[in-house]
């Protein structure tokens, strides 16, 4: 499963910047409604387009690796673990 970060990249970029940021900001900055930041803020699993997921990463000056996370939905067999 692919999460979703946001939340947790807005939380570390307010305290790196000195300012809250609001998603009304970062929907006028980077084209994303603000219906879709808020689906993503409500919920790590939802379905955010490679375009969305480029455009966050442009504004909140961040790697792909920061904002999303991936888990395993099944367990991996260790012998596939490299």
């Amino acid at each position: 499963m692919i999460y979703v970060e946001l939340k947790t990249v807005i939380l570390k970029k307010q305290l790196e910047w000195g300012r809250t940021i609001t998603i009304t900001e970062i929907a006028d900055a980077s084209g994303i409604s603000r219906m879709t930041l808020h689906r993503m803020l409500k919920d790590q699993t939802y379905n955010a387009s490679t375009d969305h997921l480029n455009k966050l990463c442009a504004y909140l000056q961040c790697d792909l690796y920061t904002l999303v996370r991936w888990e395993p939905d099944i367990p991996v067999p260790q012998e596939q673990v490299a």
